[in-house]
């Protein structure tokens, strides 16, 4: 009897210890999400210069968290604004409305800019780039999802370069998006999310740090010989960097004077920037330190700048990459300093990738070849006023024309025999693999994967009537590179998750884009954005 007396308080006392540790479980989150999206980096990357990087960048990521070796993008266009919002709301165009960087909105008859919003003004400056906000954007996003989930105590704070890398990924609700002007070469917002600048942003404007990094100039991180994994550096392939007229290094940054706020884009000292703003905006609105999870969107815009002017196998782009796992691995180590080690979940991605040079891969006899939208544009309406008198074509974006079908009925013009002729006429062009109707793409004797890819862009609101398929290599960039299509080059991307609740390993399991969102859902126990399509990756989720 003695003995059972004495047993009670142990097995209560294990119970209690029992319970404390599921409820530990069940509720322990991370204190800070981290998005990391990397402007056009294609899925390669990670590999092409790993063995320069250092041990605690992109290797850590590697090492020591879950990499997806086999993400893809499972719509098109694969451009900026459609990534960035496709990774944080887990839906494709279709079903998220932001169908491009731009397109011809059909309701008001007039093309628009993704994030353009003429109902607000800009905080920090004065001009048109702070007119912006999310409003075009359909579907909630996760960071939406996380301040629904405890009635709005979440911090959520968009940064990056671009207003669409910031804008889009923190949704709807969020306390606040910062984006770079690039006039005045400071930190801006629109009163979409308040009416003055937080002092912390003021008084690191007021510091000129653009003009700092400028003095630097650029040159290669070690000697330009040992860049082996690119091409020469004098050659064709590549645009002039602005004022300079050069494509060259080193570039001297320092005699840059009329437009070197705007120039700044074109360094990777311009990721460096964006790193420390975003460690400014941590510390600053002491995100990571609540009772709640905190996120953090940042989206590295540089890349995507240099990638456009240079291309891929550029010794300018092998640079930035050694530069940017260089950033990582600094801004990894101030997250664990600042929110602690194992309590924050970071995950890391691209919004699209990029296709090599065209002149670059005619020179090693790869098919390729460039072409002119607006040349071709000019054939068409030609074509169409020669046989019909009237030009009912309004507007070519995203490779879609967009027909005006009230034109049409007004001139009693069949538009059956408009589009036919159309598709007629393209299907000539040297360049394009294949041209339909989008709303007859059901029927379609499309391959897949492409034909769900269309499927998943094309959004009747916003989307053009008549789709071009461009060939594999082809571009409408004739120096440095371009993106947009569903080829593996611009639709195979990074993806690694790492920090708390996230284990070792890696899969090359098909995976997509749209997975991204439900599993940060799954991960925080909140619910998934209103427009999701995707599926939580199981892998880090059991």
């Amino acid at each position: 009897m003695n003995k059972i007396k004495l047993l009670l308080p142990l097995l209560l006392l294990l119970v209690i210890n029992s319970f404390a540790q599921n409820k530990l479980t069940v509720t322990t989150k991370p204190k800070l999400m981290v998005g990391l999206v990397i402007d056009q980096m294609r899925w390669d990357y990670l590999y092409r210069y790993a063995n320069r990087y250092t041990e605690k960048g992109f290797k850590l990521l590697l090492k020591k968290g879950y990499s997806f070796e086999n993400t893809l993008i499972p719509f098109v266009p694969t451009v900026t604004a459609a990534g960035h919002t496709t990774i944080y709301t887990g839906a494709v165009p279709a079903t998220n409305g932001i169908v491009g960087n731009n397109w011809y909105e059909k309701s008001i008859s007039k093309g628009v800019y993704c994030t353009d919003d003429s109902t607000v003004h800009g905080v920090g400056n004065n001009d048109g780039q702070g007119k912006m906000s999310p409003r075009k954007l359909y579907s909630t996003s996760i960071t939406d999802e996380l301040k629904l989930s405890n009635n709005f105590k979440s911090k959520v704070i968009g940064i990056a370069l671009k207003d669409r890398g910031a804008i889009l990924p923190a949704g709807h609700s969020a306390n606040a998006a910062y984006w770079y002007d690039d006039v005045a070469g400071k930190w801006i917002t629109s009163n979409y999310y308040m009416d003055t600048l937080p002092s912390w942003v003021n008084k690191y404007n007021a510091l000129d740090k653009v003009s700092t990094y400028m003095q630097q100039d650029w040159n290669t991180l070690y000697p330009i010989n040992t860049y082996t994994q690119s091409t020469k550096d004098d050659n064709e392939n590549e645009v002039d960097f602005g004022e300079l007229k050069s494509h060259v290094f080193p570039y001297k940054l320092s005699t840059l004077k009329k437009k070197k706020y705007s120039d700044f884009k074109n360094t990777p000292y311009a990721n460096t920037f964006s790193f420390d703003f975003a460690k400014q905006a941590i510390i600053n609105e002491n995100m990571g330190k609540g009772l709640e999870t905190d996120f953090i969107t940042l989206s590295i815009s540089s890349t995507d700048y240099i990638g456009h002017s240079f291309g891929p196998n550029s010794i300018e782009i092998e640079d930035t990459y050694l530069r940017l796992d260089n950033d990582i691995a600094n801004f990894i180590e101030f997250l664990d300093a600042t929110i602690g080690v194992n309590k924050y979940t970071l995950f890391l991605t691209a919004d699209h990738g990029a296709a090599h040079a065209v002149n670059f891969l005619k020179e090693n006899k790869i098919a390729s070849g460039s072409f002119s939208p607006a040349s071709l544009e000019k054939e068409l309406v030609k074509m169409l006023l020669d046989t019909f008198a009237v030009n009912p074509l309004l507007a070519e974006d995203n490779y879609q024309l967009y027909i005006d079908y009230e034109l049409l009925d007004k001139k009693g013009i069949d538009p059956d025999k408009v589009n036919s002729l159309l598709i007629k006429m393209l299907k000539k062009q040297p360049f394009v693999l294949d041209a339909f109707e989008n709303k007859k793409l059901n029927t379609i004797p499309l391959a897949e994967p492409m034909k769900t890819r269309f499927i998943n862009g094309y959004n009747s609101l916003r989307s053009g009537d008549i789709q071009i398929v461009i060939k594999p290599g082809f571009s409408t960039y004739k120096k440095g590179t371009g993106h947009s299509v569903w080829n593996p080059y611009d639709a195979h991307i990074p993806l690694l998750f790492y920090g708390w609740g996230i284990p070792v390993g890696k899969t090359y399991r098909e995976v997509y884009m749209t997975d991204i969102a439900p599993t940060i859902a799954a991960l925080l126990q909140i619910q998934m954005p209103s427009g999701n399509v995707g599926k939580a990756l199981v892998e880090i989720t059991k």
